[in-house]
């Protein structure tokens, strides 16, 4: 099975592998090697996640200073 890198990876699938990722440290039961190899990975996967979280916020923040001013127009579904 090949693992994707964290940044093609959708941020809900990032986010399912790191919680398995945390569930087998917290478990104990894996061998240090594993331990630390799932670690890494896990921290891969939080970093850009988090990435992806700033960008999603910066991308609202520009939608919600867009012109205030604006006059409300009715909604028309023919004008595409």
């Amino acid at each position: 099975m090949t693992t994707k890198k964290p940044e093609n990876m959708a941020f809900e699938e990032a986010m399912n592998e790191l919680d398995v990722i945390v569930n087998a440290l917290e478990s104990g039961e894996i061998p240090l090697e594993d331990a630390l190899k799932k670690f890494e990975r896990g921290i891969a996967l939080a970093r850009n996640s988090q990435q992806k979280l700033t960008q999603a916020e910066q991308r609202v923040e520009i939608l919600l200073q867009a012109d205030d001013n604006a006059p409300l127009t009715d909604f028309d579904p023919s004008d595409d």
